[in-house]
């Protein structure tokens, strides 16, 4: 699925970007699979935004099982992609005692913060990666399907744990700030799957069901989906550790772009920067635009920080009821009330960012 999504180029499709991508795959078990493939394939559109088709088929290669398969003595899985955010609960599972397995997809310039964060929290680390590659002149950039990687290996993980074994439901940790979790669309320009929805409940439930369908007791849980990330940092159970590494995680969406630096004015960049503010704490991180204010088109002019600009006006103009406007309508938030609060509170930090450096 991965691999179909890099090789399927949204600009060949008809409107610009829905495509339609139908995939056949081989599988031990396809009588369990065939009876999840339509919750799959709305799982995925709902991720993507496009129509996809799976079928299955018998035939799957076998596993060669070892003779002593490893198992980790571990209370529960959580990803570590050296971002901030699972940093800080990574950081606080462990306060509370859990002993947790992190998994990290290994990625060039992440892979050395990931590690370390392991090795000085104490927790086993199974750092893994696809190599699935595709040639440049045919990628796909938008990538809206990688995050089904990330939970593929921690799913895998689970499964190899002794809690798991014994038939106790194993928790899978996808550690995100409410604000990013929801991403709501800034402006309308920003709708639909350009805003990406990697860990949207309606998701990660829906992908949870499916699991559980074929017999997988597991259970994806994102503890902070109503805090915002400066109230995460706030909160953090061990301040002087997050002191100490913060500034080694990566928020950035354009990190390898500017030669493994943070840009400083995509939405993470600018979310990252306004939870250092609500933190109260300096913040050493070099962002290749740090002057977002400057009036050009590489910094206050720049899509994403006019974007956000944009969503202050509407919400001081219309209010923020209608900003938000249909992203809480899905039947995932059984009371939408506290997320509303959690947005209204990431709009404020983001404003905060942008009053410092006077954008209007």
């Amino acid at each position: 699925m991965i691999t179909a999504d890099g090789i399927s180029r949204r600009g060949d499709s008809p409107d610009g970007w829905t495509r339609e991508i139908a995939i056949d795959i081989a599988v031990r078990e396809p009588e369990a699979w065939a009876s999840q493939l339509l919750g799959l394939n709305r799982a995925l559109g709902f991720l993507t935004t496009d129509r996809w088709s799976l079928s299955v088929r018998d035939g799957g290669d076998a596993i060669d099982v070892p003779l002593e398969p490893y198992r980790y003595d571990v209370d529960a899985v959580a990803l570590l992609s050296g971002g901030l955010d699972s940093l800080i609960g990574a950081i606080d599972l462990t306060d509370l005692g859990s002993k947790l397995l992190a998994t990290s997809h290994v990625v060039r310039g992440d892979a050395e913060k990931q590690e370390r964060f392991a090795r000085e929290l104490g927790i086993e680390h199974l750092p893994l990666n696809h190599n699935a590659s595709t040639e440049r002149s045919v990628k796909e950039t938008s990538q809206r399907a990688r995050s089904l990687i990330f939970l593929a290996y921690a799913i895998v993980a689970a499964t190899c744990t002794d809690r798991y074994r014994a038939g106790e439901t194993v928790p899978i940790y996808m550690c995100e700030n409410g604000f990013i979790a929801i991403n709501p669309p800034l402006t309308t320009s920003r709708i639909s799957s350009l805003s990406t929805r990697t860990a949207r409940p309606e998701f990660l439930n829906a992908i949870e069901r499916i699991l559980r369908n074929v017999g997988l007791n597991l259970q994806i849980i994102n503890p902070y989906l109503l805090k915002t990330k400066g109230e995460m940092m706030q909160e953090c159970s061990d301040q002087s550790r997050l002191e100490a590494l913060a500034h080694v995680s990566t928020s950035c969406g354009r990190f390898q772009r500017f030669n493994y630096t943070h840009c400083g004015r995509c939405v993470p960049c600018q979310i990252r920067r306004a939870s250092f503010l609500t933190w109260g704490h300096d913040d050493p991180t070099r962002y290749y635009f740090h002057e977002i204010g400057k009036l050009d088109s590489e910094h206050a002019g720049f899509d994403d920080v006019r974007s956000v600009a944009i969503a202050r006006l509407e919400i001081e103009e219309a209010g923020f009821d209608r900003w938000v406007g249909p992203t809480l309508s899905s039947s995932a938030f059984a009371d939408p009330a506290p997320v509303a609060a959690m947005l209204k509170r990431g709009m404020l930090e983001l404003g905060a960012l942008h009053d410092a450096y006077r954008i209007r």
